[in-house]
């Protein structure tokens, strides 16, 4: 009987041990197979990620500009519709949309922009030039009152006035147009693409092309050659 009371109470014991193992088991199989649908799922978005950027790299480099510009023209299209469907001004409604910071910022930005587009005739650029000219000039409401009452009527000239070479001009104009030749005259000569001409220079050219070649020359193998170049100079080579 004893025994038989020593048996069963090692198994009684040995039942708990084993349930709590069982448990054990199976919390980290539940754990195991979290990772494995963990790594599963990132696997999955980082192939996702990957055939994205492919798909970015192969678009063109102004794409997202691109995209940008029709949908905001796509939207445009369907603002000017439902207008037309109203009966309204598109350009009106257009306008009753912006807010004054916009319009203000515009504004700026269009008195930044440079209306000089480069070279593209005499006549553009005299007129450029007149321009710029006639900006710098202000009215001198004294100089005017006092010609019109040294001509009277001969102040605005007409088919029958004789007043041709009688104007003469101030001091400040004078000074004012030798300043601007002189600003053009310094302008010009920075801006100048042609080299100085030395004349003191030794001259071992024939044209202007062989002497860049010369010089380009001396400039990669001068410190080789000089000592042949003195001899050929003084005639003493063998």
């Amino acid at each position: 009987m004893a025994s038989c009371s020593q048996e069963s109470a090692a198994a009684t014991e040995s039942e708990p041990t084993e349930s709590l193992a069982s448990e054990k088991r199976e919390a980290r199989l539940r754990k195991f197979r979290e990772l494995h649908f963990k790594r599963n799922e990132a696997r999955k978005l980082n192939h996702q990620e990957v055939v994205e950027e492919d798909k970015r790299l192969k678009l063109p480099a102004n794409w997202e500009a691109k995209k940008a510009r029709l949908e905001w023209e796509l939207a445009e299209d369907q603002k000017k519709k439902e207008c037309a469907d109203r009966g309204d001004d598109y350009d009106r409604v257009k306008l009753l949309e912006i807010t004054a910071d916009d319009a203000d910022r515009w504004e700026r930005k269009k008195k930044k922009k440079n209306p000089d587009t480069g070279f593209a005739g005499y006549a553009e650029a005299q007129f450029r030039q007149y321009q710029r000219l006639t900006k710098q000039i202000k009215p001198d409401f004294e100089s005017y009152e006092r010609q019109r009452e040294e001509y009277g009527e001969d102040f605005h000239p007409t088919s029958n006035s004789l007043i041709h070479g009688t104007h003469v001009p101030t001091k400040d104009g004078i000074d004012r147009m030798v300043e601007d030749v002189e600003k053009q005259i310094e302008k010009r000569a920075k801006y100048s693409r042609r080299r100085a001409y030395n004349d003191d220079a030794d001259i071992d050219y024939i044209n202007e092309r062989n002497a860049k070649f010369n010089k380009k020359a001396e400039r990669f193998y001068g410190k080789y050659t000089a000592e042949i170049k003195q001899n050929l100079e003084r005639g003493t080579a063998v």
